[in-house]
């Protein structure tokens, strides 16, 4: 145990009142990873993010414990936003698709529970290109990511970290969509370990491990096994606070690895390997957050091959490049 008393009572005092009256939850995590350092806080960090934004949450110790009256949210530790989201190129599956969707965000920490996930509702708008369809023109009138971690420390008691590992955590992924029939339906569930990585500066990293179960696929031929796994990153790193509001840069890779794809469907149309790495710069406010996306895959969903045929002809498999997102949203 730290001696809190090595401090400068006026420099604790200082930085305990900027986490108390501190609104973005960015500024807040930085002040958090500093006063988890001098034993002021317990060190309880969840950083998260999906494929259009991330954010980070933090479980204060006795001694600053927030309210709902000192939040300007619904929840002082359950953060929700809804966001207008337009994107372009985007390329998970063979053709590059554009749409303008509706997307409903959440995160927070509570207890052991480090929570992180999202519902969109493609083509909301009924805007986007040829390929592209969603929930008025007979697509997918819903698709969703759930990423819940459940710490293994707060679980046992014990602090299980060391070396830079902070904490470790039961992690999973689940990935729905409803499609509008079984053939046009994905539900894969990753589930496995995860951690926070102690980097000694602002930034913030996570990584989870996990194991493939697929249900349905889109037809595909790995339907209903157990097929590969996923490395995953995560990382965050505030830039600054502009005219009011936070600038950070949020990032986080898929590696997809381990699957017989390939192998089982013949052929070089699929990949037994798929990877996405997703690159945010959020500007936030109290309430109202903008965001820009860069978004660069190989094998998008393991689609691979040159030339493509469905059945109404060869087309070009578009599954590799990059892949761009725009979106105004509301933080409540």
């Amino acid at each position: 145990m730290q001696n809190k008393n090595r401090y400068p009572k006026y420099l604790v005092r200082f930085l305990l009142t900027l986490y108390r009256t501190g609104r973005s939850p960015f500024i807040k995590a930085s002040l958090a990873t500093a006063l988890s350092g001098m034993s002021l806080l317990q060190p309880a960090c969840a950083a998260t993010a999906d494929a259009s934004s991330a954010a980070d949450s933090i479980q204060s110790s006795t001694e600053v414990t927030p309210s709902a009256t000192d939040s300007p949210y619904l929840s002082f530790w359950y953060h929700q936003s809804l966001s207008v989201i337009g994107d372009k190129n985007v390329r998970f599956g063979p053709y590059r698709d554009n749409d303008i969707y509706l997307e409903y965000e959440y995160f927070g920490r509570k207890g052991p529970f480090d929570l992180y996930g999202y519902i969109d509702v493609p083509k909301a708008f009924n805007v986007g290109n040829g390929h592209d369809t969603g929930a008025w023109d007979h697509g997918s009138p819903l698709f969703s990511e759930q990423e819940p971690r459940v710490s293994i420390d707060s679980l046992t008691g014990k602090h299980l970290g060391f070396g830079p590992f902070k904490e470790w955590y039961v992690a999973f992924d689940w990935i729905y969509d409803l499609g509008n029939n079984q053939a046009n339906r994905q539900n894969t569930l990753y589930s496995g370990i995860g951690t926070d990585i102690d980097t000694h500066t602002p930034l913030m990293l996570s990584a989870n491990f996990y194991v493939r179960r697929q249900w349905e696929n889109y037809g595909a031929a790995n339907q209903d096994s157990w097929d590969g796994y996923r490395a995953q990153m995560k990382y965050i790193y505030p830039l600054g606070t502009f005219h009011g509001g936070s600038l950070t840069y949020v990032g986080f890779f898929n590696y997809d690895f381990g699957s017989r794809l390939a192998e089982e469907t013949g052929g070089n149309t699929r990949s037994d390997t798929a990877f996405v790495a997703t690159n945010v710069l959020l500007y936030s406010f109290t309430h109202w957050r903008f965001v820009a996306v860069g978004r660069y895959f190989h094998n998008g969903s393991q689609w691979n091959g040159t030339a493509l045929d469905f059945g109404s002809g060869s087309f070009h498999n578009r599954s590799t490049g990059w892949g761009y997102y725009l979106s105004a949203g509301y933080q409540f």
